[in-house]
């Protein structure tokens, strides 16, 4: 049985990171934190950032149903770090907005689709007043089916797409083949779907696509989602201090490798030294570029983008680094069982992994304890980061889809938007008490048959605000939180935060082999001078003609900060 936590939305970065943990995050296995055109050509691309943006969100109305212990603070997700009282639940939903109609939905799965008659899928049913059938598929090769589908003339009722399946044709298909849902959920109409007017405004101006309001978001947190996690039981036992400043952690990886003795400092720091260095996000395209002093400038162009790659690359050549990492081991397989072996001490990872490291290590070795390390400044100051979408995975409403389906959608969206501690947030997320899990000292745990039933289903369709709750671990809950609050004082927005764009169709691959040569840099395989090289192939390629697209776009629409 595996005692259950509050999920939250994946990012790109972290499902790219993992994909076990995104699938098993999404499943309702453990959190994730953590997510278009203006043109309908699709190949011209554009963006959501329109003048009149504002006047398609939903009014924001924050829910008051439950009061969390840890309020949401820049940027954060809220926090609760009680035990779960199931007589205590609020509900949210007081009577059935769904009028008995049947709704298809197709949406990505990781793992083994229950049958469709099961009693989670019946209770959720009866809950919403809506016939929900499912048509999961496989997430692994989700971006092949979805293809296939949007380009035939039988879509689903809703379909579910993550940002990262968003490449090629799909942007111009969700102009072309999904419905309006403003005239259902903009402004005061919102508060007829009270969970859904609770969902911040910054995840629904990412629903915007050609112009209107077309999905139904799973919001996340903007802050930084990759944290250095390290090992603060062995941290405490050898006296180590935890680093804050580039010098001070190359110091220490040296004092913890011992190569004979098979300890090594870390895995490959490298999304830790972006952060370190103030370098622009790399997770969504368009967070790669930022004005700065008067020029639009892209990640990939900034001395501190180079000074970041060179630190890691050190770190590599030192041999601080677990072989792992050096043959790239680390990015296809499970660093777990080792860093709880102790052959290495620090990783970065998706901030999901504080819990689950936590709860896979305790009852088999009690001394465990897995923390994160506040990102630290390259020089010992503050650092600089930049914010991450506020949502990544959304819903889209057929076209075809008459008015009385797109309400029924919608009343299932608003159950599946209920914050943590109702009835309809337990349902959702953990199924029906005494079937699908049950409840000690205020833990909820699944049973076998919540494994194989309550999987990432009805969560996909709309997510509440950015949450994180472990009633087994309300110490890694409190510390996650935080940290989010810590880091998102130092957290800017760039010049396109929250904006959906669709890049022109020339410009798609343009960026693609970066990623693949910062891997060799680090590794010794390329040199810096490789990467000025591709810097300079990058500009003369598209690059420039892409920054002066982009320009337009600021020119036209203006910054999402402004």
């Amino acid at each position: 049985m595996t005692p259950n936590a509050a999920t939250s939305a994946p990012s790109r970065r972290s499902f790219l990171a993992s994909t076990a943990v995104a699938a098993a995050a999404v499943a309702g296995g453990m959190p994730l934190l953590a997510a278009c055109g203006g043109s309908d050509s699709g190949s011209g691309g554009g963006t959501s950032a329109g003048k009149n943006a504002k006047k398609l969100l939903p009014a924001y109305v924050a829910t008051n149903v439950v009061t969390p212990d840890i309020a949401a603070k820049n940027g954060s997700a809220v926090g609760f770090t009680t035990k779960l009282d199931i007589a205590s639940l609020k509900t949210s939903v007081p009577k059935k907005l769904g009028k008995g109609g049947k709704v298809s939905i197709m949406s990505p799965f990781w793992g083994s689709p229950p049958k469709g008659d099961n009693a989670y899928y019946k209770a959720m049913n009866d809950l919403i007043g809506v016939d929900v059938q499912w048509q999961n598929q496989d997430g692994n090769t989700y971006d092949q089916k979805l293809g296939a589908v949007l380009a035939s003339s039988d879509i689903p009722d809703v379909v579910v797409i993550p940002g990262w399946n968003m490449g090629g044709k799909i942007p111009s298909a969700i102009i072309g083949k999904f419905a309006d849902l403003g005239p259902y959920l903009s402004g005061d109409k919102a508060k007829d779907y009270p969970n859904l007017a609770g969902i911040p405004s910054d995840a629904w101006q990412r629903c915007i696509f050609g112009g209107k309001l077309r999905g139904l978001p799973m919001p996340s947190s903007y802050v930084a989602n990759i944290v250095p996690l390290y090992r603060k039981d062995i941290f405490d036992k050898e006296g180590y201090q935890v680093p804050t400043s580039a010098d001070e952690f190359m110091a220490l990886a040296k004092e913890i490798t011992n190569a004979k003795a098979k300890r090594w400092a870390c895995m490959d720091m490298k999304w830790t030294a972006f952060n370190a260095w103030g370098v622009l996000s790399g997770s969504e395209k368009a967070l790669g570029w930022n004005m700065v002093d008067g020029k639009l400038i892209y990640r990939v162009e900034t001395q501190e983008y180079l000074e970041a790659l060179e630190w890691t690359r050190k770190l590599f050549a030192a041999g601080y680094v677990h072989p792992d990492a050096k043959l790239g081991k680390s990015q296809s397989t499970d660093p777990g069982p080792k860093f709880a072996a102790g052959e290495f001490l620090i990783y970065n990872q998706d901030i999901s992994q504080w819990w689950s490291r936590t709860a896979e290590q305790a009852t088999q070795n009690p001394d465990y304890k897995i923390w994160g390390m506040d990102i630290f400044g390259h020089d010992g100051g503050s650092p600089t980061l930049w914010a991450g979408e506020p949502a990544n995975i959304f819903a889209f409403v057929s076209k075809k889809a008459s008015e009385s389906v797109i309400r029924d959608v919608l009343a299932v969206a608003n159950v599946t938007a209920a914050p943590y501690g109702t009835k309809e947030y337990m349902l959702t997320n953990y199924g029906v008490e005494g079937t699908h899990y049950t409840v000690k000292n205020g833990v909820p745990t699944k049973t076998d048959q919540g494994n194989n039933e309550v999987l990432n289903a009805y969560v996909m369709v709309a997510s509440p605000t950015a949450t994180i709750a472990h009633p087994d671990f309300p110490e890694v809950a409190k510390a996650q939180v935080e940290w989010q609050q810590r880091m998102g004082a130092f957290t800017k927005k760039s010049s396109f935060y929250g904006m959906q764009i669709t890049e022109p169709s020339r410009y798609t691959n343009l960026s693609n082999d970066f990623e693949q040569l910062e891997d060799d840099i680090v590794r010794g395989r390329k040199k810096i001078s490789d990467m000025q090289q591709a810097v300079s192939d990058w500009k003369s390629k598209g690059g420039d003609k892409l920054r002066d697209w982009y320009k337009k776009l600021l020119d036209e629409n203006g910054s999402a900060t402004s």
